[in-house]
């Protein structure tokens, strides 16, 4: 009898906990935890998606870059993407934050051939400081599929050469 309700609550607990785990998941929280992706694990980048990332609808895209990613600061930020990614960005609802903070642009650019999208800040962000680019009324491609953004930035009085921060790896479904 013991085993018998032992056994009935395990499977009452898996069948509360993995719909909850399913839902965590597929909620745009973060990266994850990813394996064989070809991008080493201290590249990967944080990022969320506040609508859920589902092909075909409006999103917010929240692109994370912790501290430690900019050692020397940035003057500019670029975010390339894929040429098989076929979403729209809106350039006029693109932010920089610091601790929430939208950052003064003097430039935002999309360059669709190039899968490329450029902020210019008017005043360089200090070394060490984490960052967190906001895309709003980005229109998610359809199909959906995996992207790989990839974060690069200018680095304040040095040579105009782009250093490579990080990766996100972002799912539409």
């Amino acid at each position: 009898m013991k085993k018998l309700l032992s056994s009935i609550m395990l499977a009452g607990g898996l069948l509360t906990v993995v719909p909850a785990l399913e839902v965590f998941a597929q909620s745009g929280g973060n990266s994850g935890i990813t394996i064989f992706s070809g991008v080493e694990q201290e590249n990967l980048l944080d990022y969320r998606l506040d609508f859920g990332g589902e092909s075909g609808r409006w999103d917010r895209y929240r692109l994370r870059i912790p501290s430690k990613k900019l050692p020397f600061g940035a003057s500019q930020f670029y975010v390339t993407y894929p040429d098989y990614y076929k979403g729209r960005f809106d350039t006029d609802r693109i932010e920089v934050r610091i601790d929430g903070e939208p950052q003064p642009l003097s430039d935002v650019t999309w360059n669709q051939e190039e899968g490329l999208i450029s902020m210019d800040l008017e005043e360089p962000i200090e070394p060490d400081t984490k960052v967190e680019l906001v895309f709003s009324n980005v229109k998610n491609p359809r199909p959906g599929g995996t992207f790989y953004f990839n974060a690069q930035v200018d680095v304040p009085n040095d040579v105009a050469i782009r250093r490579y921060v990080g990766t996100w790896i972002i799912d539409i479904d």
